[in-house]
């Protein structure tokens, strides 16, 4: 078989999470008989390039450009966050943040100020956002914002921009948001939430088309057998899993319904 990848970059949010998927990784792959190597993959080179390569083996995406077609991915599995808000659910939502000084208790204390985004493809950083604040955008008739700042890319830029107080407020991915938590609290002693948006599918590991589908298989079936494996424990005390569900691009629909509701309200973008 021809040589593919395995990375976990939009979760590996310190050294030690991407040491934690890495090895998380290799076992799942030893469990399926599939070879993979693990290629770092750091910020801020474009998750974009990273997803439409052909030798993707096991690699992290997100639910709304798989929806969207932005590579041709089969997705394999997602994970299940071991958070009281997944409800054993393979599901994660955006936390809607602000600095721990700010004088905002509720989101609706931060319409007139600065709201940051991630990029147009991301669920958890445009599309979730977005899909929240229409109801609100609605009833208003109007922008909510003073000032929009989007393009910020990733998370961290998020987290980052409103600690600096460069954004008022911005979405972080809540079980980002845990692992950042998990890995660096002095981060995230910081901020605190007003508000969180509705639950929707939990990013998958994908394939590229290249990938043999009885490997696709075994993987998807050793992701899914993972919880069982005396070697699982240790992977989910580091990365607050509790399992893994198989994924495939129809879970990703509920994606493609919020973005037409606020494309056909003639809200392009959050703000």
């Amino acid at each position: 078989m021809a040589r593919f990848i395995a990375n976990a970059r939009m979760y590996a949010v310190a050294p030690e999470a991407e040491a934690a998927w890495q090895a998380l990784i290799a076992d799942i792959a030893a469990e399926a008989e599939v070879p993979l190597e693990y290629e770092a993959y750091p910020a801020p080179r474009p998750l974009e390039d990273l997803w439409c390569r052909p030798d993707l083996g096991c690699v992290q995406m997100c639910g709304f450009p798989i929806a969207l077609g932005l590579a041709e991915v089969v997705p394999i599995a997602a994970p299940i966050p071991a958070l009281p808000w997944a409800q054993g659910q393979a599901v994660y939502r955006s936390d809607l943040i602000v600095r721990t000084d700010s004088p905002f208790r509720v989101l609706e204390d931060s319409f007139g100020h600065r709201l940051g985004w991630t990029v147009a493809h991301s669920q958890s950083g445009f599309n979730a956002l977005r899909h929240h604040l229409l109801p609100y955008r609605r009833a208003k008739g109007g922008p909510l914002y003073a000032e929009q700042r989007g393009n910020l890319v990733t998370a961290r830029r998020i987290l980052d921009s409103v600690l600096d107080g460069s954004i008022d407020v911005g979405p972080l991915d809540a079980y980002w948001h845990a692992l950042i938590a998990r890995w660096r609290p002095d981060l995230t002693a910081g901020i605190r939430v007003i508000g969180s948006t509705d639950l929707a599918p939990m990013p998958a590991f994908v394939a590229s088309l290249a990938m043999p589908a009885e490997a696709v298989a075994r993987l998807r079936a050793a992701f899914v057998a993972a919880r069982t494996r005396s070697w699982f424990a240790r992977h989910a005390d580091a990365l607050l899993l509790a399992g893994f569900t198989p994924a495939d691009r129809a879970r990703y629909a509920v994606t493609l319904d919020w973005a037409r509701e606020a494309e056909s309200a003639g809200y392009a973008t959050p703000g």
